[in-house]
């Protein structure tokens, strides 16, 4: 079967991610299009890229069949916490500015000893899901912060095209437009994320109860998930719902 346009382009990102990591002399590659989900990035063969293209310098660690990894994987957890790119050396985790978010992983043992140092380009994309791509070498002696210096925003951009391509191809994300509310439906999905009931949202918006009960019954259907927990959390993955201020009162708009 021909291999479509866009797995091609697929294809060649992650032959790109290689030879990338050759180049920064971190040959070792682990990549994940999800890091919530166990599913593996496959080639157009059906096989994982871990089997086939990348490897990993601990040949017994096959990280992309064990289910548990991402919840033992400090190298995953901190690309929970920081958006940017960062980097593994000496033991510690660090960017290019200081970042505690990360820096609490430092010194945590690493699920594979050899580990030296490592780049890890984090990826948030639509929908909440957040994907991953590490480059790493056993030597602990490379001068890796160097290398970040100067290639941190490449590769960030090389693992934003490889894994932002890989969803839509693999139907990861939604490929329809997101949906559009209504400013009262986000004010009161945005007090409901506050903590605060559909009574008082209707003392503080002033609006009655069974508006209140319409916008965020109408919002829900909106977004195709059921009752008010879900349709605050699909909000918020579609950048409706911002931060809340102390004291739990949302920013206004």
């Amino acid at each position: 079967m021909p291999i479509s346009t866009t797995m091609r382009l697929i294809v060649e990102l992650a032959e790109r991610v290689q030879t990338v990591g050759a180049e920064m002399d971190l040959p070792y590659i682990a990549v994940s299009a999800d890091i919530g989900s166990p599913e593996p990035m496959r080639g157009p063969d059906g096989r994982p890229f871990a089997e086939t293209l990348f490897r990993w310098m601990d040949p017994t660690l096959e990280y992309w069949k064990d289910r548990s990894f991402a919840l033992k994987s400090p190298l995953v957890h901190a690309a929970r916490a920081c958006a940017e790119p960062f980097f593994y050396s000496g033991g510690r985790f660090a960017t290019w500015r200081p970042c505690p978010a990360i820096e609490v992983f430092s010194y945590e043992k690493m699920e594979t000893a050899a580990l030296g140092a490592a780049i890890v380009a984090p990826v948030y994309l639509p929908g909440g899901a957040i994907g991953a791509i590490v480059w790493a070498s056993p030597d602990s002696t490379l001068d890796v912060e160097a290398i970040f210096a100067a290639r941190a925003e490449s590769l960030h951009a090389l693992a934003l095209r490889l894994l932002s391509a890989y969803h839509e191809a693999h139907g990861i994300e939604a490929s329809a437009p997101p949906v559009r509310l209504t400013r009262r439906e986000i004010q009161c999905l945005k007090w409901a994320a506050a903590g605060k009931t559909d009574a008082e949202i209707a003392d503080i918006v002033q609006i009655s109860l069974p508006t209140v009960r319409f916008h965020v019954t109408n919002a829900a259907r909106k977004l195709d998930v059921a009752g008010r927990s879900q349709a605050i959390y699909r909000a918020s993955t579609l950048g409706y719902i911002g931060a809340v201020e102390t004291g739990n009162r949302p920013l206004t708009i």
